[in-house]
């Protein structure tokens, strides 16, 4: 698993809860170390173990921890370059959901051995769709939960999005858009600003 992952990961737990549950969960886990670094490699088993033993150590839902993540990936302001890329999308949030099937090839030009999970959007009927997204990681459907919540915010959209379970290795987020400029979104320069 890419380091990048793990990495996000740890800041999530770290910020969110303090540095010394994180080095619960990583004693807990049983790793012998407590960073990962960014831009390496490591086993496929550490991401899902750190995930159940986070949800262990915090005495809560595995999925809920995931979708927190999500949010803390868009919504912290150290991930700055992840909600710039999502932005990259489009203009408001269906233009932003439609782009997400392209997800992974926008992300491979900032980091070229990333790879996402493939996602497909469907579009079922007047302001409802299905995210589905095939991952090895079980519950990354509930990431992009987080994730959604976050960028509906971001562009000031009023979407509910339910997590509809899945079926051989593929998970199905549901959104209904209630209203694509509901508020005013956050500010947003396609040129980044230094300083």
């Amino acid at each position: 698993m890419h380091g990048l992952v793990n990495r996000s990961i740890q800041l999530f737990v770290s910020h969110t809860y303090g540095l010394h549950i994180w080095e619960d969960v990583t004693r807990t886990a049983g790793l012998d170390f407590t960073e990962f670094e960014g831009m390496l490699r490591y086993k496929e088993t550490y991401t899902p173990l750190l995930l159940d033993t986070i949800a262990q150590v915090l005495g809560r839902p595995r999925a809920d921890v995931m979708e927190d993540l999500g949010t803390f990936l868009v919504s912290d302001p150290q991930f700055e370059a992840v909600r710039r890329l999502l932005r990259f999308g489009g203009v408001d949030f269906v233009d932003f959901l439609h782009s997400l099937d392209d997800l992974d090839d926008r992300v491979r030009l900032a980091v070229s051995d990333l790879h996402l999970p493939k996602v497909e959007l469907r579009a079922n009927a007047d302001g409802h769709f299905s995210l589905i997204c095939d991952s090895q990681i079980a519950g990354y459907g509930h990431v992009l939960m987080g994730i959604l919540r976050a960028m509906a915010d971001d562009y000031g959209a009023l979407a509910l999005l339910e997590h509809s379970g899945g079926t051989g290795g593929a998970e199905v987020v549901s959104i209904t858009l209630v209203q694509n400029e509901f508020s005013q979104g956050r500010a947003f320069d396609l040129g980044a600003r230094v300083g």
